[in-house]
């Protein structure tokens, strides 16, 4: 087939090539909506209720999902079989005026069944689940309409599918959700490694520990974090990814953080008022436990939750992020988490180098010994309550068991002290 003879194909058969055009375009819409509507999260829903009319059209759909995929599903199938009968009645035009031979034809069937396959199935759906967010405020309205459209044949199609059902899978059932027994008997089985098995048994006893760790053990000092007064702008943060993964995000007349945004969950991030996508954070109270604040979490659908002390002030975060981190890492610390240090490092015999965000939790557990009693949970907490002050670098007590020395203090909060215990370990 020569350059002329495609030329003069193209001329002769234009109006069919726009129509074949015209279905693939229509097919490339429905299978990027149906990606992206259905990749959409519970928050992102949440966020259609506040978008534009396209925007909420697309959450009302959604709040009936079997409709939507129905319709969807019967244009796509409309759409191809007319695609398919097109080609086919321009291959036997081509092929009965001799403008192509009959391999011509057979390749030009198989060019435009890969262009289907291709523009519109494999590219629309890998966009729509890239670009959900962004799809679904265009193809809200557009896809309300030709629902509506199918809403007459709606009850033949149902009817049509649970025939279906009824009579090619007669026996099946919906699976059961996941139990715990079922986890177990999975992890017994499947376990031969001794290594293996232990990292599990510290995994399910960190799982244990969160009942009876506080959040202020656990959390990102207010210190440790930086917050924006919106509007929030891509250039406000300076080409840095904050350590928590989250944007925060404060309200306009106070420094408390109200909202929140998983920077590292964006599959892209917009040059202004990034502020659009976060969500609402929760608050919990300092003395709560990091077990109850990860099940309102879990609740709530929210990842990421302000520390708040008797006065309501807030004193820190804590996010989904550092909760799993908390359970997953063999050996975790929030020294390690956030300051990238060990949280107790033996330097010498009797002598070890400790950070203030250190938890008399781990400090008890590691030289095996009883503390007195204190009101703060680090050793941070600690050095003030003994000091009565701010620390300096250089300042020593004595508390409990333990003899200290500030080593440096950068800033309240964050501080490396030298610990000397006498006592055998």
């Amino acid at each position: 087939m020569t350059g002329n003879m495609v030329v003069d194909i193209v001329l002769d058969k234009w109006p069919i090539l726009l129509a074949m055009t015209t279905l693939i375009g229509c097919s490339a819409f429905f299978s990027a909506s149906e990606a992206a509507l259905f990749s959409l999260r519970p928050r992102d829903r949440r966020t259609l209720r506040e978008g534009n009319q396209s925007q909420r059209a697309a959450e009302f759909l959604l709040k009936d999902p079997e409709r939507l995929l129905t319709a969807i599903l019967f244009w796509n199938l409309a759409i191809n079989v007319i695609y398919f009968v097109t080609v086919s009645i321009a291959a036997l035009h081509l092929e009965r005026k001799q403008q192509v031979s009959e391999t011509g034809a057979v390749l030009f069937t198989f060019i435009s069944l890969m262009s289907l396959i291709v523009l519109s199935e494999m590219v629309p759906k890998s966009l729509g689940v890239v670009s959900a967010r962004s799809l679904t405020r265009l193809v809200g309205f557009p896809l309300s309409v030709a629902v509506r459209i199918v809403d007459p044949l709606m009850p033949i199609l149902q009817m049509t599918n649970l025939l279906s059902r009824r009579l090619l899978w007669p026996r099946f059932q919906p699976e059961q959700y996941l139990e715990v027994v079922d986890l177990e008997r999975a992890i017994n089985l499947s376990t031969t490694d001794a290594q293996l098995l232990g990292q599990e048994q510290t995994v399910l006893q960190n799982i244990v520990a969160l009942s009876d760790m506080r959040v202020d053990e656990t959390m990102r000092p207010r210190l440790q974090f930086r917050s924006f007064t919106p509007p929030v702008h891509l250039k406000d943060l300076e080409g840095k990814l904050p350590p928590s993964g989250y944007l925060l995000i404060t309200d306009f007349d106070s420094d408390a953080v109200a909202k929140a945004i998983n920077l590292s969950g964006l599959s892209e991030v917009p040059e202004f008022h990034l502020e659009r996508l976060a969500e609402s954070v929760i608050y919990v109270p300092w003395f709560h436990t990091v077990a109850d604040t990860l099940e309102q979490m879990v609740t709530r659908d929210r990842h990421v939750a302000a520390v708040v002390n008797e006065f309501g002030d807030a004193i820190g975060i804590l996010t989904f992020d550092d909760i799993l981190d908390t359970i997953f890492r063999l050996d975790p610390t929030r020294s390690a988490r956030l300051l990238n240090r060990q949280a107790i490092h033996e330097i010498e015999t009797g002598t070890w180098n400790v950070t203030g965000m250190t938890s008399l939790r781990r400090l008890a557990r590691h030289f095996n010994t009883e503390l007195p009693e204190s009101n703060s949970v680090t050793l941070s907490g600690v050095t003030q309550e003994v000091l009565e002050r701010l620390p300096e670098t250089g300042d020593k007590f004595t508390w409990g068991p333990f003899h200290f020395r500030v080593l440096d203090s950068p800033e309240p909060g964050v501080m490396t002290l030298e610990l000397k215990h006498q006592k055998k370990v």
